[in-house]
C-alpha cells in the first residue's frame, strides 16, 4: 500500500488554527488547487457550528465556519484529480442522518467517486450543548447509530433503523454512493473509536499522538480486525498532524509559537487531547524538512498508511501555500 499524503482546508478553523479574517471563499479554492499542483491526494476540511468559547475572548468578530459538504461541491468542480474529505463530520450536530447520508452520495456521483467520509463525536462539547441544549444522550451512542444508519442506508434497497437518537423506516436512497463502498474513517484516539473503526470504518482517524502510542494501538486494532474477520490491511491508519518546516528546528519551532496553531493545540489539551503526554512540537511535523522526514518515517513504521489533512501552522494563506510547496518538494518524495 503506498503512503498517501493530504492536506488540512481551513473550512471550519478560522480563528482555531488560523486567524481572523482568512478562510474567505477564494482562499479555500486556492488552497484546494495548491493542493491538486503540488500533489497531494486530498483535503480534508473541519465541520463547526458555532464558535468556541475561547475563540470568542480572543477575536472580537466571529469567524467564518463553511459547511464542508457544500463547499466540497465547489472545490470538486474547480479541481480534476483532487479528493476531499471531511475530517470530521460531526454526527452529533447532524440530527437527520437520512439527509446527511443523501448529500454524501450526491456529492460522491457529482464528483465521480472523490469522496471520502470522516466522522467523530467533535472536539468541543460545548457546540454540541449549543445546538442541543435539552439534549441527554451522549455523543459517543450518537456516532454509533450514526455508523451503523449510513452503512444501512448505502447498502439496503429499502432502509429502517429504529435507535435511541436516529429513526427512519422504508428508506429508498437513491442512487447509492458513486463509490461501491464509500470509505468511511473514524476520528479519534480513544479505544471505543477503534472498536467502532473496526466494527464500521474503512480506516482510523486519530491526531496528535506520540509514534509510540500510535504503534500500540495500532497493533491493538489489527488484532482486533482479525477477531472479527477482517484483513488488518484492509484498514487505513490515518492520522492528522500539523506541519510548520523551517531552515533549522529552532526556526521552525519559534515560528510555529507564533501561530494560531498553537493556541488551538493548546485548548484541545484540555479535551481530545488531554491523554497526550508529550508537547505538541514534540509529536508533530514541525522542524527542518531532515527531522519531519525523520518523524514522518517512524510514524510510517508504526503503521500509518495515510497523513490525512496535515494542517500547516500559518498565520496567512501566503504563508500556508508556501509550507504546503516547501513539504510537497522538500519532504513528500523522501517519504512516499
Amino acid at each position: 500500500m503506498s503512503l498517501r499524503i493530504s492536506a488540512g482546508l481551513p473550512t471550519g478553523m478560522e480563528g482555531l488554527t488560523y486567524p481572523i479574517p482568512f478562510s474567505d471563499p477564494e482562499t479555500i479554492i486556492r488552497i484546494a488547487q495548491a493542493a491538486e499542483k503540488f500533489g497531494y491526494d486530498s483535503v480534508w476540511g473541519n465541520d463547526h457550528m458555532t464558535t468556541q468559547n475561547y475563540v470568542r475572548a480572543e477575536f472580537p468578530v466571529p469567524p467564518r465556519f463553511w459547511e464542508p459538504l457544500m463547499v466540497y461541491a465547489f472545490v470538486l468542480s474547480n479541481t480534476t484529480t483532487l479528493k476531499v474529505g471531511t475530517g470530521v463530520l460531526v454526527l452529533p450536530m447532524r440530527r437527520d442522518i437520512v439527509v446527511t447520508a443523501k448529500q454524501i452520495a450526491t456529492l460522491d456521483h457529482f464528483g465521480k467517486g472523490r469522496l471520502e467520509i470522516g466522522v467523530g463525536i467533535g472536539a468541543y462539547r460545548e457546540e454540541f450543548k449549543a445546538l442541543q441544549p435539552d439534549s441527554k444522550l451522549e455523543r459517543g451512542d450518537i456516532v454509533d447509530e450514526g455508523l451503523q444508519a449510513l452503512r444501512l442506508l448505502f447498502a439496503d434497497r429499502v432502509a429502517s433503523f429504529d435507535g435511541k437518537y436516529y429513526r427512519f423506516k422504508d428508506v429508498e436512497l437513491y442512487p447509492k454512493t458513486y463509490q461501491q463502498r464509500i470509505p468511511i474513517y473514524v476520528g479519534g484516539n480513544n479505544a471505543n473509536n477503534i472498536r467502532r473503526t473496526v466494527t464500521w470504518g474503512d480506516g482510523w482517524l486519530p491526531a496528535g499522538m506520540e509514534v509510540d502510542r500510535l504503534g500500540a494501538l495500532v497493533k491493538e486494532m489489527h488484532d482486533m480486525a482479525e477477531k472479527a474477520g477482517r484483513d488488518p490491511k484492509s484498514i487505513e491508519v490515518a492520522p492528522q498532524f500539523v506541519v510548520h518546516l523551517g531552515k533549522t528546528r529552532e526556526v521552525a519551532r519559534a515560528r510555529y509559537r507564533e501561530s494560531q496553531m498553537s493556541k488551538h493545540l493548546t485548548s484541545l489539551a484540555k479535551s481530545t487531547l488531554k491523554e497526550q503526554k508529550a508537547s505538541s512540537e514534540d509529536i508533530n511535523l514541525i522542524g527542518s524538512p531532515q527531522e519531519v522526514i525523520e518523524k514522518a518515517m517512524a510514524f510510517r513504521k508504526a503503521g500509518v498508511t495515510h497523513f490525512l489533512g496535515l494542517y500547516f501552522a500559518a498565520n496567512s494563506a501566503d504563508e500556508l501555500v508556501d509550507q504546503m510547496q516547501m513539504f510537497a518538494e522538500e519532504v513528500m518524495p523522501k517519504i512516499r
